[in-house]
């Protein structure tokens, strides 16, 4: 990564719109190591740096790319993080920007757990880990507080909000059918020219595209291609898949490795509307179907995550 920064840093990326690769990475590393409080955490420091302070990009193509990344399975905000960046500066920017936001979690999380396993037990060890979570706690909160107070602009979607949270918390309605009917009553409303489904015009507001970095036009390398579409598809699914059929190969399906191989290419699947929304679904089988974890373990296992 490094040699990649230097033979890059020298030159502008047409893409990056004067931003250099060098200083793209020195911000995706600053928001890597920011991110705290797991993914509403983490979107509202990537909006707080890459929208508001360094205007990359606007407030309406951030909350447009947000919207998307909510719907496909898998992690949100990185996925969010690696299309900024290969919208700024093509594939390499994509893999810098992914590849960066989730580095220090890794380092974070191994180390936390090494403490965990090896002192969870001392008294001292176990107060620290509970001021975190309620540390933790208030950082959600306050990134839920920032960024809905962005995307819910008028008392209709605010009220759409509160109806969805009603549906998902107290009468436990499946997430997709949840999203499903939002879109539906979202493509009615603005059918009908409802003003409160109206989208954040391009080139409006605080931020508009026009004095963004980006600018109001994609740039050459994000217009639809189908034939790179499929083969960068490709290439990430035989990037995923080899090591998972390897592991069940040499190990068998009775194998734990190949067990949590399974489990997470599964979950990976199904993670719509981001990390949240299978939290339930995932402890549920590491504890009761699995039993790799106590639940009390799974929650000290999200403590520290979130953290």
């Amino acid at each position: 990564m490094t040699e990649l920064v230097s033979s890059t840093a020298s030159t502008k990326v047409d893409a990056g719109h004067g931003v250099s690769f060098a200083e793209a990475f020195r911000v995706w590393l600053r928001v890597a190591l920011l991110s705290f409080g797991g993914p509403a955490g983490q979107i509202a420091v990537m909006h707080r740096i890459i929208v508001d302070e360094k205007r990359w990009v606007s407030e309406s193509r951030f909350l447009h790319a947000l919207n998307y990344c909510m719907l496909l399975p898998g992690p949100e905000a990185q996925q969010l993080a690696t299309y900024i960046g290969w919208l700024m500066h093509r594939t390499a920017g994509g893999l810098m920007a992914g590849g960066l936001f989730i580095l220090p979690g890794i380092i974070a999380i191994m180390a936390l757990s090494w403490i965990y396993v090896a002192f969870g037990h001392v008294w001292f060890v176990e107060a620290l880990f509970f001021g975190l979570k309620a540390a933790v706690l208030a950082i959600v909160i306050q990134a839920v507080v920032r960024v809905g107070s962005r995307a819910l602009r008028n008392n209709l979607m605010i009220g759409l909000a509160a109806a969805a949270f009603i549906a998902i918390f107290f009468f436990a309605v499946p997430f997709p059918l949840i999203i499903i009917a939002a879109g539906v009553i979202g493509y009615l409303g603005a059918r009908a020219g409802r003003p409160e489904f109206a989208a954040a015009g391009h080139g409006s507001g605080d931020n508009g595209d026009r004095d963004s970095a980006l600018g109001e036009l994609l740039p050459e390398h994000a217009k639809p291609n189908p034939r790179r579409t499929v083969v960068t598809a490709l290439v990430w699914l035989a990037l995923w898949l080899t090591p998972v059929i390897a592991l069940v190969a040499m190990l068998g399906t009775e194998s734990t490795f190949s067990q949590i191989a399974l489990f997470f290419s599964k979950m990976a699947m199904v993670t719509f509307g981001g990390a949240y929304a299978v939290l339930a679904y995932v402890g549920q089988q590491a504890v009761e179907h699995y039993h790799w974890l106590a639940p009390a373990e799974m929650l000290d296992g999200l403590g520290m995550a979130e953290t």
